[in-house]
């Protein structure tokens, strides 16, 4: 395969990409230690004939929609989810503000989370945030119960892989059920690319691994901050998949990294071979080549008798990928005058509400390439919901390449506002009780 040729680039690109450096700078600070398609979006969920969220139809999906409906039952059973109509579409619904309801943890508590997402630490001055609870139209989602789900893990090992936001959804969880643990029955590794904590009483593990593109690339480790030199073997995923065989329940995630630029350069092969052997691209076409691969190990390694795989849709984003256009968002819930997701303290109350930081042709990919595998595969629809909260970023409460950002840095947010990732505790916790709803 021929070594791309170099071509001068008219000025107004040479600004876009630059431009793009600058979202892929939040990307930087990640330490390493369809929708139209009804299968996603026109998912309903939260009832016997259709459990939560799964990627297929009801009469398509018969090999795991027997057991879901078992869980779902046991849940009833027990009084923990109240389902009154024949159907319930989850993202279809509201945030209810509940100023009696307390998270489970606090980031003063919960000795796991990352200065990156501790928010009150940080500085964040406003509440209110983590007071919000989503109500679908239709039905009542359990509450999350820690007891209950430490019972369902219990000799199990529960494993998400993905980015940071993946890393989110995880520390939410060891969080929502650590403090029942004593602390000589529990411990926590953390490691580059696998942290593992341990809940010794129930022989049960809460397990991440780091694959922020799912296939192999040349910024798994050591992060490349310039997307432009990131190099992914869309045709791999074995240097990552290793470590998922023998887990119990899968919860897959990647987006925001494919996002950071406009073209990708795909590897067939070595990486001994990139010079030569890339080809650049379009962001959705690698993706999907991307997404394929990953789909074929799950094929052709999972035994759905003893592993259930998730897939957790895209995590929207609330700022412009345009430095130079730091209202580009806010306009989408109408604040002329925004800057990104900064001093944002409720949620967007526009039924249906969707920006444009959710990207529908990759949410379609992810469509097309799940229904049409053999092992099934169930989504945790979060990207309709998260949508609404435009004030649930960690913003100018978080960290810059290590450190908590300085009060001059904070009174710049067109600069150093991060509207990607999630305050803890907060938006990721939802999405940890649509999860609980299968356990």
């Amino acid at each position: 395969m021929m070594k791309p040729s170099r071509v001068k680039l008219p000025f107004s690109v040479i600004v876009i990409v630059i431009c793009v450096f600058a979202f892929a700078g939040v990307l930087y600070t990640e330490d390493i230690g369809s929708l139209s398609s009804s299968s996603i979006l026109n998912l309903r969920t939260c009832s016997k004939q259709e459990p939560l969220a799964n990627s297929r139809e009801a009469d398509e999906d018969k090999k795991t929609s027997s057991a879901v409906e078992d869980d779902i039952d046991d849940l009833e059973a027990d009084g923990k989810v109240e389902i009154e109509p024949p159907k319930c579409s989850v993202f279809k619904g509201n945030w209810v503000f509940n100023s009696s309801a307390e998270p489970l943890y606090t980031d003063e508590t919960c000795p796991y989370l990352d200065r990156q997402v501790c928010c009150v630490k940080n500085g964040r001055p406003d509440s209110d945030y983590r007071h919000w609870e989503w109500q679908p139209d239709d039905c009542t989602l359990p509450r999350f119960d820690p007891a209950v789900a430490l019972e369902k893990l219990r000799g199990k090992r529960l494993m998400f892989v993905g980015d940071s936001l993946q890393r989110g959804q995880w520390q939410s969880f060891v969080c929502l059920v650590e403090f029942l643990i004593p602390a000589d029955q529990k411990s926590m590794r953390r490691g580059r690319s696998l942290s593992v904590f341990t809940a010794k009483e129930y022989n049960a593990s809460i397990e991440f691994y780091w694959a922020p593109f799912l296939v192999e690339s040349n910024s798994d480790l050591d992060v490349i901050a310039d997307p432009n030199d990131r190099i992914l073997r869309v045709d791999s995923v074995s240097k990552h998949a290793k470590n998922w065989i023998g887990v119990d329940i899968l919860v897959f995630n990647t987006y925001v990294w494919w996002m950071s630029g406009f073209k990708i350069k795909s590897l067939w092969g070595s990486f001994a071979n990139m010079e030569e052997g890339f080809e650049e691209l379009d962001a959705p076409i690698a993706y999907r080549l991307g997404l394929k691969t990953w789909a074929n190990w799950v094929d052709s390694t999972v035994d759905p008798n003893k592993t259930r795989v998730f897939f957790t849709t895209m995590s929207p984003t609330h700022m412009s990928h345009n430095d130079q256009n730091s209202h580009f968002r806010s306009k989408d819930w109408h604040n002329e005058e925004g800057i990104r997701c900064y001093n944002e303290t409720s949620p967007v109350t526009k039924k249906g509400y969707w920006g444009s930081g959710s990207d529908k042709w990759i949410m379609n990919v992810v469509a097309s390439v799940v229904e049409r595998m053999k092992i099934p595969v169930s989504f945790i629809n979060i990207t309709q919901i998260s949508e609404h909260r435009i004030d649930g970023h960690t913003s100018v409460y978080t960290e810059y390449q290590g450190e908590v950002l300085t009060d001059e840095q904070k009174a710049d947010p067109q600069s150093y506002a991060d509207c990607i990732h999630w305050c803890l505790p907060g938006v990721p916790d939802t999405w940890n009780q649509l999860f609980y709803a299968y356990l």
